[in-house]
């Protein structure tokens, strides 16, 4: 063989091996590249991480939960403008392409010239297949194995997925700033509205924000968004997706946006709504919770609930005045920015009216201020300026909170105390209302499901329900006198005493409940036996390790405003404990029912209807207390309104009933109240559980917030009289309708042993009257007689002399 033959076959081996080489080479890169490819047919069942929408009892959108804030939306329920904003602005030839549109890619790469001259990122020139392959299967990475790999993903999902199913998942995938992800989170944020209501402007601008939604912030960038807004409605008019007429009107408009994203538009149920979520958060998991896209509908009343918060922080407000001014929250020397430092101060967000203001001068109680937001001057209301000097005298450069009035400033404090409102309906269990403290921006701590206080007298209903399941009545007596215990504090004795101080001798269980009589309770739970009580306070649900202690009879041991709430809806509803809830149904995406918290089935309820009675639904909870006995006590609690300790809220008019409560020294102050229909529980103290001040009962804070609620509640559900039991036998005593079990309506009470201390006053009403005026305020005028009992029951006999 010839030299260049030979050499001519050598370079033929190597030139083969070398394409072999490189073969092999391209062949395992390609393996390393492709290895972990996700296999794009998963996205036939892909959905992305769905917010979990909470509503209210009438539909109103009240929260929201989520990682990612995304409204799920099937391509067929997404408004045609929508879809043209979006393939205008990033895909125009989207339906004609494979999945890669080599146009694009070219205006791209001549982009690219410049952007690697000036340093900026380059671009792409994807589709929105690529897009959605980045998106949801591969990394945000800018390099060329990503950009490899999402071109070979873009023709898989093309041949595994419709246009519109690529679609659908890029409209509700993609990120559009303002917390939102996908297009009906984006709509409902930025402007307040639903895909179906925008306008094509609006469109055109969330259209505008895929390729950098800070860049075209609607706030912080105005002129570049609106610029970006109008280039997009040109690019929809040059595709004749829009008239020379209509890109006209639309560039006109100008670009309106909400201040900020908000979850609801409803802002009075924060701490309601982060209950609910914990609650459902232990039924379904955080993960399913922040994105299985649930529909959960609650048991929140929105007038109910928007009442409560008002009441709420009227009365702490009305309390926190009576305390007089604590002082400036800080001081400024008025040298520039002290507008912004004031501004960092955190209001009440419920307070929207509230300013940050600096004191410019004073003289006397002539004031003038200067607000941080505004930079507006004015006068300080003089009567709030003497209540402030009174206290702690105010000086220039002081930084107070104000609010306008009237072309003046009224002189506004955030309360130190706190306190909660629950509302409860008795028959069911639903929570209507739930507030948890003064203002959840500033502690979301809620006082109504985690603040374990002792209850006071608002306990005593729970001893006088336990005599009544035994053998006592309403007209049973009980001595008020003084009594005494080994076991007090130091070695020493115990003995309970009267708010009064004074004694009043034999009393009936009526007249003791209405006047909250101590030491006649600490009697009656004596005889009971404290086991007894004990164990009814868990069987209601009040609390479940109580201590069977005599002092536990006055409220000693320690419950929650929810829990003591809904132990007096058995009061109410005929003697069954109810188990509260918040989360009547929730539904999966797919509309799949997968919790309800009427858990009863109905045997007939599928049956067609031939003329048959309707079904009937065993009623809710398990019974804890005779018919009877609920029902008296309804009758007794009643009489607490009508002619004892809660007297203030007599206004409320007939069969209005609760109990006030108060603790040693005054740290807590409660008062738990109900008609027919409604059960509220209403709790005042200071976190740190400091004494709230001489005098702060019951009937001081928690009777007027109560009272104010019920003027709203009692418009939607009017009071109406408690229901009568069947079997109960009813007696005039004293003036009153008593209700007894059958056989204790002719018992004659025991004597009653006699005091062992002298019994007090022998003006027993002049007494009565100085403390109901001391705890409630002068009695308004006396209400009306009682009515008569039903006329099918016959007249009701007058046992005032066996009593």
């Amino acid at each position: 063989m010839k030299l260049a033959e030979r050499w001519f076959v050598w370079a033929g081996i190597v030139l083969l091996g070398a394409i072999a080489l490189a073969g092999l080479i391209v062949a395992i890169y390609a393996a390393w590249l492709f290895h972990d490819l996700p296999d794009a047919s998963e996205l036939a069942d892909y959905r992305p991480p769905t917010a979990t929408r909470v509503y209210a009892v009438d539909g109103t959108l009240i929260g929201e939960f989520s990682d990612e804030r995304r409204i799920y939306v099937p391509y067929e329920q997404i408004p045609l403008p929508v879809v043209q904003a979006f393939l205008a602005a990033e895909d125009r030839n989207f339906f004609q392409h494979g999945g890669i549109d080599v146009s694009g890619i070219g205006r791209a790469m001549f982009k690219n010239l410049f952007n690697v001259v000036s340093g900026r990122r380059l671009e792409g020139g994807s589709t929105i297949t690529q897009q959605v392959a980045k998106n949801v299967l591969l990394t945000n990475e800018s390099s060329l194995n990503r950009k490899l790999k999402e071109a070979i993903l873009s023709s898989r999902l093309e041949a595994t997925l419709t246009k519109e199913q690529i679609l659908e998942l890029y409209l509700n995938e993609i990120f559009l700033g303002y917390r939102s992800f996908g297009v009906a989170s984006a709509a409902y944020n930025y402007f307040g509205k639903s895909l179906a209501q925008l306008t094509p402007d609006e469109a055109a601008f969330l259209a505008s924000l895929p390729k950098g939604p800070n860049n075209y912030h609607p706030k912080r960038h105005p002129g570049a968004a609106k610029g970006r807004r109008d280039w997009v409605l040109g690019e929809m008019a040059q595709s004749g997706w829009l008239t020379p007429a209509q890109l006209i009107e639309a560039r006109a408009r100008p670009l309106k946006t909400q201040d900020a994203p908000r979850r609801a538009a409803y802002a009075d149920a924060d701490f309601f709504v982060e209950e609910a979520r914990r609650r459902a958060i232990s039924l379904f998991g955080r993960e399913q919770v922040n994105g299985g896209g649930y529909y959960m509908r609650t048991t929140l009343d929105p007038e109910l609930q928007s009442a409560a918060r008002i009441a709420l922080m009227h009365g702490l407000e009305q309390y926190d005045r009576r305390h007089g001014w604590r002082g400036a929250w800080g001081t400024t020397d008025f040298a520039p920015g002290w507008q912004a430092e004031a501004l960092k101060k955190t209001l009440p967000a419920e307070r929207r009216s509230w300013q940050a203001a600096a004191i410019e001068s004073v003289a006397g109680n002539t004031v003038r201020v200067r607000t941080a937001r505004d930079d507006r001057a004015g006068a300080l209301i003089a009567a709030d300026a003497a209540w402030a000097n009174a206290n702690r005298q105010l000086r220039r450069g002081d930084l107070i909170f104000v609010e306008p009035q009237n072309g003046q400033f009224a002189l506004r404090q955030v309360p130190a105390v706190n306190g909660a409102l629950v509302a409860i309906e008795p028959q069911t269990g639903r929570v209507l209302a739930m507030v948890g403290g003064y203002s959840y921006a500033l502690s979301s701590f809620n006082r109504a499901t985690q603040a374990w206080r002792q209850p006071g007298s608002a306990f005593k209903p729970i001893v006088y329900a336990t005599a009544l399941e035994g053998d006592y009545t309403p007209a049973s007596i009980i001595l008020d006198a003084p009594i005494s215990f080994a076991g007090g504090a130091n070695g020493g004795r115990w003995t309970p005493e009267n708010y009064s101080r004074e004694y009043y001798g034999p009393q009936s269980l009526r007249r003791g409940l209405e006047l909250s009589r101590n030491v006649m309770t600490v009697r009656l739970a004596q005889a009971v036996g404290m086991d007894k009580i004990v164990a009814m306070s868990k069987r209601m649900g009040v609390a479940d390790n109580m201590v069977p202690n005599l002092s536990v009879s006055l409220g000693a041991g320690e419950t929650t405003p929810y829990r003591l709430t809904a132990a007096y809806a058995a009061f109410v509803n005929g003697g069954r404990r109810i188990d509260p809830y918040l989360i009547e149904m929730v539904q999966d995406r797919n509309g799949e029912t997968i919790f309800r918290a009427d858990g009863r089935t109905c045997r007939d309820c599928g049956r067609p209807f031939s003329g048959q009675e309707s079904p009937r639904l065993a009623p809710r909870g398990e019974q804890v207390l005779d018919p009877i006995t609920a029902y008296q006590m309804s009758s007794m609690l009643e009489g607490v309104v009508q002619r004892g300790t809660a007297a203030s809220a007599r206004g409320l008019g007939r069969y209005v009933g609760g109990k006030t409560g108060t603790t040693n020294e005054y740290r807590s102050a409660w008062f738990v109240g109900f008609s027919s229909d409604i059960v509220v529980g209403v709790f005042i103290g200071f976190d740190d559980n400091r004494s709230l001040g001489s005098g702060e009962t019951g009937a001081g804070t928690p009777v007027p917030i109560f009272t104010e609620f019920m003027q709203t509640a009692l418009k939607s559900r009017p009071a109406r009289p408690f229901v009568r039991p069947r079997n109960a036998i009813f007696r005039t005593v004293n003036g009153i309708e008593e209700a007894f079990r059958p056989g204790t309506e002719r018992q004659r009470p025991a004597a009653p042993t006699a005091p062992a201390a002298p019994v007090g006053p022998q003006n027993y009403y002049d007494v009565l009257r100085r403390e109901e005026e001391a705890v409630a305020g002068p009695a308004p005028a006396a209400p009306p007689p009682p009515s008569a009992p039903p006329p099918e029951r016959g007249p009701a006999e007058d046992l005032s002399g066996l009593y």
